[in-house]
């Protein structure tokens, strides 16, 4: 049996209806009658948002990293174990433009977090965050299981 569902639709989960002869203008007009989705599923509710991430490795190393613009450094929080990151933040709008007037508004404004697992374990201790340009670049050196130390017997 053929999907004949759009892309966006199986995208969404078949929750969003878009037409082919639909633009790629946003109807400003039907928002407040045809509000968009949520993951919650409330319009006025509270959500977080996700960050994207990029995650590489090298030989020594796992690097993250995200966009945080409009971010100041001390309203980050960088929890990390030895195979997990956690990063949350909040990104502050300024009010002096009322929602009404708003033809178009795609930026995120509030809480957001996201959570990876990490493919090695890393040194806690050794790990680095920098943020420049907007860009947060973690640095996760990996542990050397393979590392060895000799021990003097004390007697």
């Amino acid at each position: 049996m053929k999907d004949n569902r759009s892309f966006f639709e199986k995208l969404t989960g078949g929750g969003v209806r878009v037409d082919e002869n639909d633009s790629d203008e946003l109807d400003v007009k039907n928002l407040s009658k045809n509000p968009p989705a949520t993951v919650s599923g409330g319009w006025d509710e509270e959500e977080e948002g996700q960050l994207t991430v990029d995650v590489y490795q090298t030989p020594t190393e796992i690097i993250i990293k995200t966009m945080v613009a409009g971010v100041k450094p001390e309203d980050l929080d960088v929890a990390i174990t030895r195979d997990m990151v956690t990063i949350k933040g909040k990104r502050e709008t300024e009010r002096t433009v009322r929602e009404e007037d708003y033809f178009h508004q795609e930026l995120y404004w509030g809480s957001f977090s996201r959570t990876i697992m990490l493919p090695a374990e890393v040194e806690v201790e050794e790990c680095d965050a920098v943020e420049k340009h907007g860009l947060l670049i973690l640095t996760l050196p990996k542990i050397d299981k393979h590392k060895q130390t000799r021990l003097k017997v004390k007697g």
